[in-house]
């Protein structure tokens, strides 16, 4: 495997929302494409084994996928926005 990214590399989602992210694992024929999810702050954005984030409370929290064996990396930031009034 070449390496991993992740899309959107940036993206905001309201406290008590939910936004995807996607791990793509190059090359397209790599043998080993498992992949394992971590936020930087779960007080923040709470992420998924499949990439689905979570808002938590409001703030900036890096979202980094992981190749599973541990030699690549990619990272989104996300911005947690406070739930609209109304």
């Amino acid at each position: 495997m070449s390496g991993v990214t992740l899309a959107p590399t940036s993206a905001s989602v309201e406290v008590g929302k939910t936004v995807q992210l996607t791990a793509t694992v190059a090359p397209d024929d790599a043998t080993e494409t498992g992949t394992t999810f971590a936020s930087s702050d779960d007080g923040i954005a709470k992420v998924d084994d499949k990439g689905l984030v979570t808002g938590v409370a409001a703030g900036s929290a890096d979202i980094t996928v992981t190749t599973k064996d541990g030699s690549k990396t990619a990272t989104s930031t996300v911005e947690v926005t406070a739930a609209a009034e109304g």
